[in-house]
């Protein structure tokens, strides 16, 4: 008697607008019960008083999740100048007041390229990064605070506007994942000559998922998986070829039209078959072979019995 096979239940992924006030974990535990499964995760953590894009990798695309690290950030937020607080943002409390004039929109672009390429930025205290296992925003409730080492980021753009308040300008900011838009405008505030912090900050984007595709978690659609990984550039195979990937053996990159691994053929490969499934993630591999880093589909049904013992490179 044939065995019946376990239902692997809901695989894609989801753009999510996550509301003001939810850390991107409470949209993970709350997105459990809307999906009907526990495999869930999410890309690009954004602070609870930061609104917009959130990715959720529901079911095997939580593998995937990764190949999403490198994806370029958008914001919008407004910069307020003339205070500082202890949290970089409107959440904290006010430190120093500086005395502050109007702000000459050119002087503080003129600042704001001294801000952009690539830098490097201390982590706030208040901040989900880890140090030594703990989170660094929960030694700042004990009082604690300890050394940082600046981080390299890339601020690919740094626009600023004005607004109807002379005291504040409006900022949109594409950038690298890891860094933080308060610390550009608290370094923007003292790069004038005083001080300032960020307000209501929004991400627009991540790579070329954008605002416009999210939803509220409540009325969220599930997207197939392999439009997760699309900016990577989906490679179809043919039947032959989803075969051995299906069993996640390692072979020629030629086989998928990959002659030597230089810039721009380095990988990951996400593989995709003639329905457009997505089959897998390869990488570069030893020789001019590509392997598995992820493999989502299933081997298919053996007509006789395949040597599973293992991938296996194939030419």
């Amino acid at each position: 008697m044939a065995r019946k096979q376990r239902d692997p239940g809901p695989t894609g992924f989801a753009i999510v607008d996550k509301p003001r006030g939810w850390t991107s974990h409470d949209v993970v535990a709350k997105s459990r019960g809307v999906f009907k499964t526990r495999k869930v995760g999410h890309s690009g953590t954004l602070d609870p008083d930061a609104t917009g894009v959130l990715l959720l990798g529901v079911g095997k695309a939580t593998r995937i999740l990764r190949f999403l690290d490198g994806a370029t950030k958008s914001y919008v937020g407004d910069i307020r100048f003339g205070s500082e607080t202890d949290s970089l943002d409107s959440t904290g409390v006010v430190t120093v007041v500086h005395d502050m004039d109007t702000i000459d929109i050119d002087v503080a672009r003129t600042a704001a390229e001294t801000l952009t390429g690539a830098i490097e930025q201390v982590p706030p205290m208040v901040s989900a990064k880890k140090v030594d296992g703990k989170r660094l925003h929960e030694l700042a409730r004990e009082g604690i605070e300890i050394e940082r080492k600046a981080v390299p980021v890339t601020v690919h753009r740094f626009a600023l506007d004005v607004t109807d308040d002379p005291m504040v300008l409006r900022c949109e900011v594409d950038c690298s994942a890891g860094t933080y838009i308060r610390s550009l405008a608290a370094d923007l505030g003292k790069a004038l000559g005083g001080g300032a912090h960020l307000h209501g900050l929004r991400r627009t984007a991540i790579g070329s998922f954008t605002e416009e595709m999210a939803a509220p978690l409540e009325s969220v659609k599930l997207r197939p998986a392999a439009e997760f990984v699309r900016d990577l550039g989906l490679i179809a195979v043919d039947d032959d070829v989803a075969i051995d990937v299906r069993y996640g053996r390692v072979f020629p990159a030629e086989r998928i039209g990959i002659e030597g691994f230089g810039e721009g053929t380095a990988g990951p490969y996400p593989l995709v078959d003639a329905a457009g499934e997505l089959l897998a993630v390869y990488e570069p591999h030893r020789g001019g072979t590509i392997k598995p880093a992820v493999v989502l589909a299933e081997p298919p049904p053996p007509t006789t019995s395949p040597d599973t013992s293992g991938p296996k490179e194939v030419s």
